[in-house]
């Protein structure tokens, strides 16, 4: 019997002591999408690791670099026919399809449940029950508390109170000096990695549409030490001003407060339970606001696992488009060159790093392409090839429901905004040459035509939202010569997004 683990499952708690493990680095999956050359420096050096910490503690790794999953197994199998493998539960990748592959050359596959999430399969359901979508996550993440007992005394939340957004959207100003994020030099493996891969799939991404500026130093953690220590920084240096500057945007600080353990959770170096428990008890000892660690816990333990399980529990849901939304991405999603200041400088960031923090993924990148019109599924694709966190589990709830409203499965508006939205969260209005009190003519901030032609366009099927009479109301008011103009602006700002001049 041998233990099978995948790139993004680089955990021991299911590995016995001893036990053989089987480990397949295929490259053909970066061949057919423009995958960032952070992420793959990330999956491939992690993996490595992973491969000589386990040798080095005594266990036999079969380890395969190759094309698919399709040729390692047959290079195992060859070498130990009729072998059992035995495998965590995947998050995205289908169970079924691997279990073809392994049955085809005469082996069995042993599923078991996954050690990386926290609720499963009876938590689930004893939160969904027989209910229809749209789920809440607002309840789910109820239950969850509830279940784990994080932040909850004699069964009542800490506080007296379940959340603490009102007290998490305060802007820190201009002139905020946050703390340095922690930074992770490459040793000689990594070096080698990114080399490797600089090398081996620069023509992949370049022939698959992708234009990345040649990434600033790789920075991430690949090894449970550096992300444990990663999680240590977070406490000591940013989590007591996590809360209330989450969703607080600055140029040119890309990291702000946010923890950065995204990565690590998402490859498996670091485990939901473990971080959550960390960060309560540093907050205790810090005596840290109660909003900043709640809603730190509801990140992990609410919106991360909530996304897992509507990805999972949803047919379909990459492909979903309910409001009809056609327009190919616009160019600059690859190559930052606009003169929007907000779109600029967050592109700019997942440009060198593979990374942007939740607001800035929601209320920039997102916002723009749903006003704009872009199709979902393609928006969803630059997602998943361009951050250093992302899979399919992560990026399609967030991308094509939260971020393009494509299904209600739990999404129960569309998050579309104008420019004031933005000004009022970040520093970036200041700055921009286009102005973000105007909404048409020349200079207005694209983000208002665009904001009020999506209302128009999409009247029909919005309208009777019963969270959109107010801004349809505001829409009213504009009807006539004001909405032409609006509208005539919208078009001025796709034609200058498709001729480069935006």
């Amino acid at each position: 019997m041998t233990r099978w683990v995948l790139g993004d499952a680089l955990t021991r708690r299911h590995i016995r002591e001893g036990e053989r493990v089987l480990m397949v680095e295929a490259h053909g999956f970066a061949r057919r999408k423009p995958y960032h050359p952070h992420k793959l420096t990330l999956v491939f050096s992690a993996m490595r690791h992973f491969r000589d910490e386990l040798r080095e503690d005594g266990h036999e790794v079969d380890y395969y670099r190759c094309e698919t999953f399709g040729e390692g197994l047959d290079a195992h199998f060859d070498a130990r026919p009729e072998d059992t493998l035995t495998l965590m539960e995947p998050a995205s990748t289908d169970t079924d399809r691997l279990r073809e592959l392994v049955e085809s050359r005469g082996g069995s596959l042993e599923v078991a449940e996954t050690a990386l999430f926290l609720c499963d399969d009876e938590l689930w359901s004893d939160y969904a029950d027989d209910r229809d979508p749209p789920y809440r996550h607002e309840e789910f993440y109820r239950s969850m508390r509830r279940e784990t007992g994080y932040l909850m005394e004699n069964g009542d939340p800490v506080g007296g109170e379940w959340n603490y957004d009102e007290e998490n959207r305060e802007f820190p100003g201009e002139a905020y000096d946050p703390p340095d994020p922690p930074r992770y030099e490459p040793d000689a493996l990594t070096e080698e990695v990114e080399s490797w891969v600089r090398e081996e799939f620069s023509g992949s991404y370049e022939e698959n549409g992708g234009d990345w500026a040649a990434p600033e130093t790789f920075i991430w953690p690949v090894t449970r030490e550096q992300a444990l220590d990663a999680l240590d920084r977070f406490c000591e240096d940013r989590l007591a001003e996590f809360g209330p500057y989450q969703d607080a945007m600055l140029d040119r600080e890309w990291a702000l407060n946010h923890s950065l353990l995204s990565s690590s959770l998402n490859l498996g170096l670091l485990h939901p339970d473990e971080v959550v428990e960390t960060v309560i008890d540093a907050a205790a000892e810090q005596d840290a606001p109660l909003n900043s660690v709640e809603g730190f816990v509801r990140q992990v333990i609410g919106w991360r696992e909530f996304t897992r399980r509507v990805y999972a529990e949803t047919d379909g849901l990459a492909d979903a488009n309910q409001l009809d939304q056609t327009e190919p991405l616009p160019e600059l999603f690859w190559t930052g060159e606009t003169d929007m200041a907000c779109l600029s400088d967050v592109i700019d960031g997942v440009r060198k790093r593979g990374y942007s923090h939740h607001i800035e993924r929601l209320m920039i990148l997102s916002n723009f392409a749903l006003i704009y019109g872009v199709d979902p599924g393609e928006l969803n694709e630059w997602f998943h090839a361009g951050y250093v966190d992302a899979y399919h589990w992560v990026t399609t709830p967030n991308v094509v429901e939260m971020g393009s409203f494509g299904a209600g499965v739990f999404a129960t508006k569309p998050y579309a905004a104008s420019a004031n939205y933005v000004n009022k969260m970040s520093d970036y209005c200041s700055g921009c040459p286009y102005y973000h009190t105007k909404a048409s003519g020349e200079g207005s901030c694209p983000f208002n035509a665009l904001y009020w032609d999506f209302l128009a366009r999409n009247e029909e099927k919005l309208r009777s939202n019963h969270r959109m009479g107010l801004v349809y109301s505001h829409l009213d008011d504009k009807r006539g010569e004001k909405l032409d103009a609006i509208r005539e602006r919208a078009a001025e700002v796709r034609t200058m997004a498709e001729d480069g001049t935006l």
